[in-house]
């Protein structure tokens, strides 16, 4: 049942920093690259929604930012112009829902903590025009816009140019992401926003007190919004013991924040790390670091077929199962995507 279940779905990944793994190859090679390596895990993971996060890594950082942050838009361009018979980058609902009509992976772009960015803030509508449609303000660190959760000890809330890039964002139809932003910018956020807010990975803090997961305060006031909290696959975000970090523990979570906040505002947001890491780190220095952090069975997409069979082992129903694979997501997006204000 659970396999014609996940086939009927459609699922909605809201974070795979692949992007990271084909912009590792020379430009030609992106189409392609993605074609060979990519589209199989995710036809295979029966994935119809795939949000593409921009993540910056630090040697490209600060000055190098905007331009790798340009190089990974122009790469996700690239990959769909030359698969356009299989994927579709999109910029808003009808755009999704046109891409799903002809059987295409619908890609959304994403910006995760902007370092690009930096404090100018009039460059959001360029960002927009090339594609992005979600964007968070911070990693683990600081940035001129926020701080990370990494950060929490200092208490701090937006900035000046923080609140004034959520302001833009909004008006602009760009889904405002709070996966790693601290604590005390979470609530900021919340006391500010105007239209529903997005969790693309992030676990339950309830079920595992780390920084990165989501308190149920923090959870309940993401609802009040309209919107969406996409759990985290991450075994160090879902057990301490390495032993309890299955499937199972993930269902756990999942189930968790359906229970406080309803099952109308969850999602997925695996963070493939290691099939990124398996990309991009030479054979001769593999970290094993990330093994580790590994849910076993859930190392990249093909493994998403576990997720269902979990949750039909928790009896849940298959409506709600079918809004927690990807139905959520789905209608947040076609509600808020591109819409100006």
């Amino acid at each position: 049942m659970s396999s014609a279940l996940h086939q009927r779905a459609v699922v909605a990944d809201a974070h795979n920093d692949l992007l990271i793994a084909v912009t590792a190859r020379p430009p030609h090679r992106w189409a392609d690259y993605f074609r060979e390596r990519w589209l199989p895990q995710l036809r295979d993971g029966g994935v119809d929604l795939q949000v593409l996060p921009v993540f910056i890594d630090d040697q490209f950082r600060p000055e190098g930012a905007l331009r790798e942050t340009l190089r990974m838009i122009e790469c996700a361009h690239t990959l769909a112009e030359g698969n356009a018979d299989e994927v579709r980058l999109c910029l808003d609902g009808d755009d999704i829902d046109a891409a799903l009509a002809d059987g295409r992976i619908a890609l959304v772009l994403a910006l995760e903590s902007a370092p690009g960015l930096d404090a100018n803030v009039e460059l959001l509508p360029t960002l927009h025009r090339l594609g992005v449609r979600v964007a968070s303000l911070a990693h683990w660190g600081r940035t001129a816009l926020a701080d990370g959760s990494g950060e929490d000890a200092t208490g701090s809330r937006l900035t000046e140019a923080g609140v004034q890039a959520l302001k833009e964002m909004e008006r602009l139809g760009i889904l405002f992401d709070v996966s790693h932003l601290g604590a005390s910018g979470v609530a900021h956020v919340l006391e500010l926003a105007t239209r529903p807010v997005l969790a693309t990975h992030s676990s339950a803090r309830a079920l595992l007190d780390h920084h990165r997961n989501l308190t149920d305060e923090q959870l309940r006031g993401i609802a009040a919004t309209g919107g969406t909290v996409c759990v985290n696959f991450l075994g160090e975000f879902l057990a301490t013991d390495p032993a309890d970090r299955t499937v199972d523990r993930l269902a756990d979570h999942i189930v968790h924040i359906a229970e406080v906040i309803g099952v109308g505002h969850v999602g997925l947001g695996p963070d493939f790390i290691k099939e990124v890491s398996a990309d991009t780190t030479p054979p001769c220095c593999e970290d094993v670091e990330y093994a580790r952090l590994v849910v076993p069975g859930l190392e990249g997409p093909r493994g998403l077929p576990l997720v269902t069979e979990a949750l039909v082992r928790r009896g849940l129903p298959e409506g709600d199962i079918e809004k927690i694979l990807g139905g959520n997501v789905l209608e947040l997006f076609r509600k808020e995507l591109g819409r100006p204000s």
